[in-house]
């Protein structure tokens, strides 16, 4: 648990680690990746008519879906959320996201039986230009494999203070230009790189997510305000068909990176796998011809 003063008490942020979004533009080539190369599961599939009122899928109005995928259920292990707009099927990359690290040689043996270039540095290249830097060493089987997403910071200081000052995430290692932060020991990190040069987030950019408990996302509302940082949706319910009402509040850190708390109650009921989904994906992608 993180203590934060948010002016008029103090409060105990009980944050989740629980996936990092992704804008696709082909989601053939990209479920072959993350299904055939990394060796993921499909963990649940969502389609929808319109835009999310949280801008998941980006500032996009028209049809989309929503992929989750990793190495076991989202309640213990880091996911991967990939959005596809329908009919856009290019993103001008910026210089935000820098990798992925996910411990496991068997993605590199898969890698070569199907063709997959390896990069120098043993990574792997997801369509859109995506980069995961993969760990020669056997796959854990007892944690996730995933351990770590690597964004860019134009500031250290400044992200320093946001990140541990104001959400209150624990520093797990510092160098001279990078840190590592998270909630858990045993849960996938979050490290800010820096290079010294402005971040430009392109119209590829992602977002990072966390869950907190329901009575404390108001509190973190109010503290976000206090502290004149920005808040890019304030807290809103959103619907998912058929499933649970999540409640969330997008921030943004000093270099415009997205953060997603959503309510971990409602949230551990909504990301129940659904491995039968993955069946509707594969009929829309069959069919897509957008």
């Amino acid at each position: 648990m993180n203590n934060f003063a948010n002016g008029l008490k103090m409060v105990q942020l009980t944050g989740r680690a629980l996936h990092y979004v992704f804008k696709i533009p082909d989601r053939k080539e990209t479920m072959r990746f993350y299904r055939n190369v990394l060796g993921m599961k499909v963990l649940r599939h969502e389609e929808f008519s319109e835009g999310c009122e949280a801008t998941c899928n980006g500032p996009y109005k028209g049809r989309w879906s929503k992929t989750m995928v990793g190495y076991g259920p989202e309640d213990n292990h880091f996911a991967i959320e990939l959005t596809y707009n329908y009919g856009i099927h290019s993103y001008e990359k910026g210089n935000d996201f820098i990798s992925i690290t996910v411990k496991s040689s068997e993605a590199l043996k898969r890698a070569k039986q199907e063709n997959w270039p390896i990069l120098p540095g043993n990574k792997l290249e997801a369509p859109g230009g995506y980069v995961f830097q993969v760990i020669d060493e056997k796959q854990p089987s007892d944690s996730d494999p995933i351990q770590k997403v690597t964004l860019a910071s134009s500031n250290l200081s400044k992200s320093i203070d946001y990140w541990n000052g104001i959400l209150g995430l624990k520093i797990f290692e510092k160098t001279e230009n990078s840190i590592l932060v998270g909630f858990k020991e045993n849960e996938t990190k979050l490290e800010l790189r820096c290079s010294g040069e402005a971040v430009n987030r392109g119209k590829a950019y992602g977002r990072i997510a966390f869950s907190c408990h329901h009575v404390e996302q108001v509190a973190l509302s109010e503290l976000i305000k206090e502290k004149k940082q920005t808040i890019l949706t304030p807290l809103i319910s959103l619907d998912t068909p058929g499933k649970a009402t999540v409640r969330v509040i997008i921030l943004a850190d000093p270099d415009g990176h997205e953060i997603c708390f959503v309510d971990d109650e409602a949230y551990r009921e909504l990301s129940k796998p659904d491995y039968e989904s993955e069946k509707v994906l594969d009929i829309q992608i069959r069919k897509d011809t957008s």
